[in-house]
């Protein structure tokens, strides 16, 4: 899940194609359907990003009372309106009436505190909760920010790879060498640097030890002599998320997937290509283009059907794109790594979002 920010943002508008009394707000690569004549391109006004859950009176003041998702109708999502997929909402709320919003653009002012906007944090299911323990040498996972909200992140014809990603529940791994120990946990309790007791009935534990993640990580440490290895993998199936990739997270035959891997040296902590690293050892996350940078192919190979199940059982989530060689990003502050998420699995019904 990305970040969230609610911010100022220069609009540009976009006729909308198939209602006279809409337009389109365009935010990086984003647009949100506003009423028509409210904004111009070149405009300043306060962008609310998806997944973000909004206070009753901002609601009713934007006019959106019973519009939007989740069970208190306070959440945003994407939707369609007239045949337009609309992510996020374009607003100038009546709080920011003396704010300068072209001076908070430039300055990346972030008005989620000010305005009583916070970021939606999915339910935890009882396979994927558990006793939790402090675990402060855990390798964390990191936040990855939609391309289409940053799109500066990559330059074109940079080398990079577009790995499927997968609608499950991430799985974090950190096996510590000097102790010979390994920490398990997801990416919620990850974030609070906090590590699940095993258990034979949590979801993260079943597929740590079904699928010998735990000795992958000793006997990679032990090659790269590393303190620390991360190995980061997707687990998923029917009783984990709505897309199941043809596997049953209930049974022995949960899926699991590992897209990433970090490790520390002399007290630095590296990324390292996950594909290099455990091929013949784990399963991957498939590999579906690797070549120069171009926003319209990640935006096209983002759609289509998944590559998991090598049946294409159902609709892909999207693609998580990196560069060839790890990097540092101005734009992230971090890792120069980031999603693209398909309209489809947006916009689908009964979806699952499960942490």
């Amino acid at each position: 899940m990305s970040t969230l920010r609610v911010t100022a943002e220069v609009l540009t508008v976009h006729e909308h194609p198939n209602a006279d009394a809409l337009e389109l707000a365009q935010v990086g690569l984003y647009r949100a359907v506003v009423a028509k004549g409210v904004y111009r391109t070149g405009e300043t006004a306060l962008y609310i990003p998806e997944q973000a859950v909004l206070p009753a009176g901002l609601i009713e003041e934007l006019g959106l009372t019973g519009r939007l998702a989740g069970s208190g109708a306070n959440r945003v999502r994407a939707v369609r309106l007239r045949g337009e997929l609309s992510q996020g909402i374009v607003c100038r709320p009546r709080a920011l009436a003396g704010v300068d919003l072209a001076r908070a653009a430039a300055e990346g002012t972030d008005f989620a505190e000010t305005l009583g906007i916070t970021k939606w944090v999915p339910p935890v299911p009882p396979t994927m909760d558990g006793d939790v323990e402090s675990a402060p040498d855990l390798l964390p996972w990191v936040d990855i920010e939609n391309i289409q909200r940053y799109p500066g992140i990559f330059e074109a014809g940079e080398p990079v790879v577009l790995t499927e990603k997968l609608h499950g529940s991430a799985c974090l791994l950190t096996y510590v060498a000097d102790e010979d120990r390994v920490y398990v946990s997801s990416k919620g309790f990850g974030a609070k640097s906090l590590a699940l007791k095993e258990d034979p009935r949590n979801l993260y534990w079943r597929a740590v030890r079904g699928h010998g993640v735990a000795d992958v990580a000793r006997r990679l440490a032990e090659r790269l002599g590393a303190r620390r290895v991360g190995i980061f993998g997707e687990v998923y199936g029917a009783g984990v998320q709505d897309l199941t990739y043809g596997a049953d997270g209930r049974r022995e035959s949960l899926g699991y997937a590992a897209f990433d891997v970090s490790a520390e040296f002399d007290g630095a902590v590296r990324w390292l290509a996950a594909a290099e690293l455990l091929a013949g050892e784990l399963p991957l996350v498939p590999q579906l283009f690797e070549g120069p940078y171009d926003i319209d192919r990640v935006l096209a190979v983002a759609s289509g059907r998944e590559a998991v199940s090598g049946r294409g059982l159902h609709l892909r989530e999207g693609v998580v794109i990196r560069p060839v060689v790890e990097r540092y990003s101005a734009v992230t502050g971090g890792r120069a790594i980031a999603k693209s998420v398909s309209p489809a699995y947006l916009t689908r019904k009964g979806g699952t979002e499960f942490e």
